[in-house]
């Protein structure tokens, strides 16, 4: 971050009130806990990397279709692949 924005932003802080200070507390908090998380997360795909363990960290898929449950009439399907396996 620019020293300038910084200061600007010290700054405003005078401004704020007490409400809006704890908002602020709280998203800084979010932030600050993110950013540690992902810093572990590297430090372990290194280690991992680093020891031999595994060759490389495949990124998770992110999937933000939200999927429905479909109404299937009948017997469950675990008990269908019960009978059709005996």
């Amino acid at each position: 971050m620019a020293q300038a924005t910084l200061n600007q932003i010290l700054n405003q802080l005078e401004e704020l009130e007490p409400e809006e200070l704890e908002q602020l507390t709280q998203a800084i908090h979010q932030q600050l806990n993110c950013q540690k998380e992902r810093a572990d997360r590297t430090a372990v795909h290194e280690a991992l990397l680093a020891s031999g363990l595994v060759k490389r960290i495949r990124q998770p898929i992110q999937h933000s279709v939200e999927r429905q449950l479909l109404e299937i009439e009948g017997e469950p399907v675990s008990e269908t692949i019960i009978q059709e396996r005996r």
